[in-house]
């Protein structure tokens, strides 16, 4: 009975696995007043709601969302996009929309830490990739998708731990504020 519960559990969950590994840093971040960063919800119009029975009949997207994810860390704001992918050699850009780039290029040019995070699933690794170095990509291919190799050459590897399973706030700090540790005290 409980390997059947476990069994339904887990494949109820396929594909939730990053996001479910930031929410949980996420939640470990705030818990330990280290960051606030926050899943946003996706703009959704309600059309037609049978409330006697609490159903949501219909519902469409209102707006375009941007990126899944922002928040205040170290007094900076931060936005990034968190993708998954099966595939071993490269990540498609049409995983990822145009508006959402966009978004992160201008959030970036305002002073934020924006980036996204692929998580390659059949290598079992995870990469930071700083806004930056996606629009280099985007400035000098033309390809539709992004090579595996340059996550390896340009972003950053994710290392799977305890707790946070995925401390993404590890690269942001070796990348943006000098390999300072967030467990220091702030002044």
């Amino acid at each position: 009975m409980k390997l059947n519960y476990l069994l339904k559990s887990n494949y109820a969950n396929r594909g939730l696995g990053l996001e479910n590994d930031i929410n949980l840093a996420n939640e470990y971040y705030r818990i330990n007043d280290i960051a606030y960063v926050y899943k946003k919800p996706t703009p959704i119009k309600l059309v037609n709601v049978d409330y006697k029975v609490g159903k949501i009949k219909e519902a469409y997207f209102e707006t375009p969302s941007t990126t899944d994810y922002n928040g205040i860390y170290k007094g900076k704001y931060i936005d990034f996009e968190a993708k998954e992918t099966k595939s071993k050699t490269s990540f498609s850009l049409a995983n990822i929309h145009k508006h959402q780039i966009k978004h992160l290029i201008d959030v970036k040019n305002h002073g934020a830490i924006s980036f996204i995070i692929v998580r390659f699933t059949s290598l079992n690794e995870t990469y930071f990739l700083s806004t930056k170095k996606l629009e280099e990509f985007l400035n000098n291919n033309q390809r539709k998708s992004i090579p595996y190799i340059f996550f390896k050459e340009y972003g950053k590897i994710i290392k799977i731990k305890y707790n946070p399973r995925i401390d993404y706030l590890e690269v942001i700090n070796n990348l943006y504020f000098g390999g300072n540790n967030y467990d220091e005290k702030k002044n």
